[in-house]
């Protein structure tokens, strides 16, 4: 399933964002040049002139801090990498059954799409992540998106996935990915177009003692400005889901929206809040 890149402007985090490219390669600056007009951003030499680069390598997007924000314990590159590495690892295993997001996502009373397949809308889509465990899984998966730098790194993840091949390429042609505020998206959704599943993963509430560890966090709450509006997110996506709402949250967290879940599944560090239709 390809990718729509519909790129869109949203109200951002008090963050300069602009575009570098990292070689001298003609098809590198060509590209950074078409992102610079697609993106609205400018394209800067020195990464100290922005609080945040869009850096443009030949192999892929990556996200930086630059500028003041820039230190020795700055976070490092952000990339969309579902093919190496241990997240690669675990699309080549194929063994994502025994996941806690699939079981969650799975129940056992949500219905099919017409292709027979759990039809999900990952409406929080990141960097990704969650939505190609979903398409590993076999589910028919749309990914929102809202901000346009974030989904051009994942959209730059998920075509390099579907070029290496393997499974990775098949989770990936399984995720449609669309730049777009999910409540809005969501609450214009045709009846007959709503999802089986919808699932939620706002970024988790800052805690002073690890704002540097999460650095994929860090910099995606700089470009995006955070999720302080995923409560009024939750309330759409009950409206519209057919059978259930998935929501990850902390393990000792309040439920999003201080609304209570049908029932949580529970792990060490995280839990999935699941409402449930009637």
């Amino acid at each position: 399933m390809a990718a729509k890149k519909i790129f869109q402007s949203f109200p951002a985090a008090a963050t300069s964002v602009g575009i570098v490219p990292l070689d001298a390669a003609v098809a590198t600056l060509e590209r950074a040049q078409q992102l610079a007009a697609q993106l609205q951003l400018p394209l800067v030499k020195d990464a100290g002139e922005v609080d945040v680069v869009l850096a443009v390598r030949e192999d892929r997007l990556e996200l930086q801090a630059g500028g003041e924000t820039a230190s020795s314990n700055s976070p490092g590159a952000v990339y969309c990498d579902f093919v190496t590495g241990a997240f690669g690892h675990r699309m080549r295993s194929g063994q994502v059954g025994g996941e806690m997001l699939i079981k969650a996502v799975r129940g056992r009373k949500a219905g099919r799409g017409a292709s027979g397949a759990l039809r999900v809308v990952d409406a929080t889509a990141g960097l990704g992540r969650d939505a190609m465990l979903l398409g590993l899984a076999g589910f028919e998966v749309t990914a929102l998106e809202r901000s346009p730098i974030i989904a051009a790194v994942l959209s730059d993840g998920l075509q390099r996935a579907r070029e290496a091949g393997g499974r990775a390429a098949e989770a990936a042609e399984r995720v449609e990915l669309i730049n777009a505020d999910a409540a809005a998206w969501l609450a214009a959704l045709p009846e007959v177009d709503r999802p089986d599943v919808i699932t939620l993963d706002p970024m988790f509430p800052e805690r002073s003692k690890s704002a540097l560890v999460k650095k994929e966090m860090r910099l995606c709450r700089m470009v995006s400005g955070g999720d302080a509006d995923a409560a009024a997110l939750l309330d759409v996506a009950r409206q519209v889901a057919r059978g259930r709402v998935v929501v990850k949250r902390p393990a000792h967290a309040e439920p999003l929206g201080h609304q209570s879940p049908t029932v949580s599944q529970k792990g060490r560090s995280v839990r999935y809040d699941i409402y449930a239709k009637s």
